[in-house]
């Protein structure tokens, strides 16, 4: 059983949109477990043909869950039901 959440963040520079959810990731982790990853995706070729129309891309344990934006709430009440299992 994992021990703790892994957040990556699929982003480039210039993203205002990546900026957001950076902001809405910053406010919640202090109350979780989380291991935040931040993925440039301008560093890699391949990253970067796959999701260059589609950032930012917030994925929870490997599972993308987030395109485009992120809702705190919606964003908490999953990490909830994640942090019962890492407990």
């Amino acid at each position: 059983m994992p021990t703790t959440i892994v957040i990556e963040i699929l982003t480039k520079n210039d993203c205002c949109l990546c900026d957001d959810i950076k902001e809405i990731v910053n406010r919640v982790l202090p109350d979780y477990p989380v291991k935040l990853v931040m993925t440039d995706i301008e560093s890699d070729p391949t990253l970067y043909e796959k999701f260059k129309e589609r950032i930012p891309v917030l994925k929870i344990n490997g599972i993308e869950s987030f395109v485009y934006k992120a809702h705190e709430t919606t964003l908490r009440h999953k990490l909830d039901g994640l942090k019962q299992e890492v407990i």
